[in-house]
């Protein structure tokens, strides 16, 4: 691993220590590196909140120990894997891929979106998932899509919203705001609001009501479409940890016992990856089915199974899968 040096200096605005050259931009950090490059992959990381975490124990349940890790981190140093994870906001983690500072990012599919970078989503994760959806006042009747005319509308994500607006030729007012969004039509600054929508519990607290859905987000990993040579490797083996990862929680490991006259009828319910392993008890005329499932598969399929005759059937998780 090839050691560098970092320049840390004072934000005179935050007065917090911050890698950087010059003051922080609202305490962006601004990563300065004034020694021999990185050889390790960089990944960019939400500094905090519930993305950082998923993401922090995805690449944990990947082997992968990182040094360095506390409160107010801004970068950790693999301690087993060549890579090496700067802590940023989510919203600049596009700019900090598409100009090399990092190689990839862990990030919210609307962030990608909203900033319009040239990066490569490279894996979808299938966490964090989320909507961008127009929300109006509970006490407004809603007819359809013109309602939004003429209206003022409050959001963090005005790019997103314009191309929305333009493709239904819609005229309206986009207020541009950085956070509590929800409040904005409650203190007379917007007629209704775009913004991010999970379970939809603070719509209902601010007394709102989702009526439009524009789009769908998930965690994504993306990448710098000019990653050094030398790294394709490391974002490789990356790559296939966290599928091997992924793959492990959609599915589960089957064993069962069953009678053999029915065993071709089990097999064609539970084709496994490859083919199931069946092994003879000890009983004769019975054998033990061991295979791999969806786990949302073997719910449509277990009464089935019963009426095949299986018994004993254990269902277990698997940590990794490796195909």
């Amino acid at each position: 691993m090839q050691a560098y040096r970092i320049s840390i200096s004072k934000c005179s605005m935050c007065q917090i220590n911050n890698i950087h050259e010059k003051v922080c931009n609202y305490c962006k950090p601004f990563f300065y590196y004034n020694g021999p490059a990185m050889e390790n992959l960089k990944i960019a990381l939400q500094k905090n909140g519930r993305l950082s975490d998923l993401s922090l124990n995805l690449i944990e349940e990947c082997g992968i120990i990182f040094a360095n890790e506390g409160k107010g981190k801004l970068i950790s140093v693999g301690q087993n894997f060549p890579a090496d994870v700067l802590y940023i906001r989510d919203d600049d983690i596009p700019q900090y891929v598409f100009d090399g500072v990092a190689d990839i990012g862990i990030v919210g599919e609307n962030e990608v979106m909203e900033k319009g970078k040239d990066v490569k989503i490279i894996e979808r994760l299938g966490f964090a998932k989320c909507r961008l959806s127009l929300a109006i006042s509970q006490s407004v009747e809603y007819k359809g899509k013109e309602y939004f005319n003429g209206k003022r509308i409050a959001t963090s994500y005005p790019k997103i919203l314009k191309k929305y607006l333009n493709n239904n030729n819609i005229q309206a007012e986009i207020h541009e705001i950085s956070g509590s969004v929800e409040i904005a039509p409650g203190i007379g600054l917007a007629d209704s609001i775009f913004d991010i929508v999970s379970t939809g519990s603070t719509l209902v607290s601010n007394r709102l009501k989702e009526v439009e859905v524009v789009f769908h987000s998930e965690a994504v990993i993306i990448a710098n479409k000019c990653i050094p040579e030398k790294k394709k490797g490391m974002l490789d083996d990356l790559l296939f940890r966290i599928k091997s990862v992924q793959r492990s929680k959609n599915n589960k490991y089957i064993l069962l016992n069953a009678p053999d006259d029915k065993l071709d009828k089990i097999v064609e319910l539970l084709p496994g990856i490859k083919s199931p392993t069946v092994m003879p008890l000890y009983q004769k005329g019975w054998s033990s089915l061991h295979t791999v499932v969806n786990e949302n598969d073997f719910w449509e399929v277990i009464n089935k199974l019963k009426e095949y005759g299986a018994q004993g059937i254990l269902v277990s998780s698997i940590e990794k899968m490796i195909i």
